[in-house]
């Protein structure tokens, strides 16, 4: 019997050859219908957020954006086309009887929908981080997934985003299947068919040379092309983080991730953690520091106790508690007047040259309870961290002064392992809102008042003891009843209207002021009520971190970042430290022991106390008592009230002290504390 060479159809099979130049021009329609996708995508995202771009942006800017952020954007669509060569062209080529076009366009509908859905989620994210996607990415990974589901529900919009994403996504499947079904492909040339083998080789090598540069980002090479870290081509910071595409913003937070977990960050010198040993010691007058024993080089003693020692020590974090609506220029808000009551009291000391320690509220935790900096190495989740108490923890070091140290948090006990942390770090006690029986209030815990009511209650029979305490209630789902407390809604919307002309949402910003006004509120009266009834307390009260609620599109690096330093209480006068002293969190325990401390007691830190540096800094900023700058580039700005500024100077100080503290860090968390 003779086999016929025809189907069913009578249509003659199509042999390797032919099958693969037919589903390489199927795969060139998938790629260029999604970068055509993504580059859609950008110029939507711009013309939506153009309030976020700066007055000075040219057409030749935008311009500039869109080529570059096109060339970034082969490296996307390559990446899921690739998924289509190997899934259906190379299988093609073994047998070409196989048809896989299914498959082909189920790729290119999950890509249209991941795409879809990081869009959507693209436009939250920038509002409140100012990136198009970056470690806070990686931060979400690890929090409590349920309360930020029903933040995302609540505050985010999660079901209408998710109901346009799945609408884009259905119009993206339309037209890819018309381009995949009714579009023809050109059929393979006579002479190609006689030179088969020939053919075929070329055409791989078309094809290898073709994702090659798609690769590269339009390049031959990783110097020629374009990717995340090189693609901040224009003046303005907004139109940067347009030109990566969602996946490539997605890329750059993995591969954050990955190099600072390998000390892969500005700063950190593995092979120099010796020298950044003797530095710190030499810094600490500590000459008589030697031997592979780390914690011999960040021994400091303290200098003599400044006032009496406060039997109740309250360092409060508060949540978002940026120091941008303490400004002359947000007075009209009136949503700081109770901290900054505080800080002009008599016993209030303040100064605005302090930074957090990142931009997450467990980074504040952790460098508040490990005294270590930020290196993107979890102490929270890190083994090392239940196995020994690092040495410069704080827990163990009041404890020598005959404290008990307790948390107090308004959230979950479990919430990224900090109960777990700072017990194991040497806190007596951690509270969370059930363990003091508060009602829930909102997604993450109860609210402030409930907080710090439970705390009041006890502490009238307490031995002398440290109270670590983040607050929770200004936070996303904005729910508490602010006109109820007494905030005047309406007219904070009319004054953001007028002093922030430029606010994206001016009714959610003066939601998230009166939140802020609520938390600064509570707080005031827990100190001013603590105090009258002891007498013999001190306070600090700073924020967690500043990222997420900003003044208008484009805040300073000052709005951005900074957050305030208020010491007050016992013993608290205007020159207690110097004027405008520069500090961040993980100076702050340093600070409160060189404070009540006898002369001569030691303890163990790498950060200087507020005042002893000329610079403090987190993960991105930089600041010293007259300018603040960005830690990987040159850009500066002065502080508010400053004019001009030793940028150069500052700097200089930089490139000492934060490779120093960096270094020491990353060793503890990942070595130890032992130097070979």
């Amino acid at each position: 019997m003779r086999i016929s060479r025809y189907d069913t159809n009578g249509n003659r099979p199509q042999g390797r050859l032919e099958k693969y130049f037919r589903n390489i021009q199927q795969d060139l329609k998938l790629f260029f219908f999604l970068l055509f996708l993504l580059c859609l995508y950008r110029v939507a995202f711009m013309g939506l957020l153009a309030n976020f771009m700066g007055s000075d942006v040219g057409t030749g800017d935008i311009l500039q954006a869109n080529w570059t952020g096109l060339r970034l954007s082969l490296k996307s669509a390559g990446g899921f086309t690739l998924l289509s060569f190997v899934l259906v062209t190379l299988p093609g080529i073994l047998n070409p009887r196989w048809s896989l076009e299914k498959i082909r366009l189920g790729i290119g509908t999950a890509a249209s929908f991941l795409l879809a859905v990081l869009f959507e989620a693209r436009f939250p994210y920038y509002e409140e981080f100012h990136m198009t996607y970056g470690l806070q990415v990686m931060q979400g990974v690890h929090d409590d997934r349920s309360a930020l589901f029903m933040t995302m529900v609540q505050e985010y919009g999660l079901p209408w985003r998710l109901a346009i994403a799945i609408v884009l996504t259905g119009i993206s499947w339309y037209v890819l299947r018309s381009l995949l079904t009714r579009v023809g492909t050109a059929a393979l040339p006579s002479l190609a068919r006689s030179r088969q083998i020939l053919t075929m080789l070329m055409l791989f090598l078309v094809t290898v040379s073709f994702a090659f540069v798609a690769r590269f980002g339009g390049g031959v090479s990783y110097a020629t092309g374009i990717n995340w870290e090189n693609a901040g081509v224009t003046k303005d910071e907004f139109l940067n983080e347009c030109i990566l595409d969602d996946v490539q913003g997605m890329y750059r937070a993995i591969q954050s991730e990955k190099r600072m977990k390998a000390g892969a960050i500005y700063g950190v010198n593995k092979d120099h953690v010796r020298e950044m040993a003797e530095q710190e010691a030499k810094l600490n007058g500590n000459t008589a520091a030697s031997g592979d024993d780390i914690r011999a080089y960040l021994v400091r003693q303290a200098p003599g106790a400044k006032i009496a020692k406060p039997k109740h020590i309250f360092i409060i974090l508060g949540e978002t508690w940026a120091q941008w609506p303490m400004l002359e220029k947000y007075e009209q808000l009136h949503a700081a007047d109770g901290i900054k009551s505080l800080a002009s009291s008599p016993q209030g000391y303040y100064t605005q040259s302090f930074m957090p320690n990142g931009d997450f509220t467990s980074i504040a935790i952790t460098g508040m309870i490990t005294g270590l900096s930020e290196v993107n190495v979890r102490a929270n989740y890190q083994p090392r961290s239940f196995k020994e108490v690092y040495p410069t923890a704080m827990a163990p070091q009041f404890k020598e002064l005959g404290y008990q140290v307790d948390f107090w948090y308004g959230g979950t006990p479990s919430w990224d392992n900090i109960r777990k942390l700072a017990l194991a770090q040497g806190f007596d006690h951690f509270y969370g809102y059930p363990d003091f029986q508060a009602p829930k209030t909102n997604t993450w815990g109860t609210n402030d008042r409930n907080l710090f009511a439970a705390l009041e209650k006890s502490l009238g029979d307490e031995p002398p003891t440290v109270h670590l305490i983040m607050t929770t209630s200004n936070h996303p789902p904005y729910n508490v009843d602010v006109a109820a407390e007494g905030f005047d809604l309406e007219k904070a919307k009319a004054v953001v209207q007028e002093i922030i002309p430029d606010a994206s949402d001016p009714d959610t910003l003066a939601l998230e002021i009166g939140h802020y006004w609520y938390m600064d509120k509570v707080v005031t009266e827990f100190v001013r009520e603590t105090m009258a009834k002891y007498p013999d307390s001190l306070f600090v009260i700073t924020g967690d971190h500043a990222v997420r609620t900003n003044p208008g599109p484009k805040p300073t690096m000052f709005e951005f970042q900074s957050v305030p330093f208020v010491l007050y209480g016992q013993g608290v006068t205007k020159d207690i430290l110097p004027a405008n002293a520069v500090g961040g969190h993980t100076g702050i325990a340093p600070t409160l022991i060189n404070l009540i401390a006898p002369k001569g007691f030691t303890y163990h830190a790498i950060a200087p106390a507020i005042g002893e540096a000329p610079v403090a800094f987190n993960r991105g900023y930089w600041l010293s008592n007259q300018v603040m700058g960005q830690v990987e580039n040159d850009q500066t700005e002065s502080l508010p009230g400053v004019a001009g500024g030793d940028a150069a100077a500052g700097r200089a100080q930089l490139d000492t002290y934060l490779p120093m503290m960096r270094t020491l860090s990353w060793w503890l968390l990942e070595k130890g504390t032992t130097m070979n």
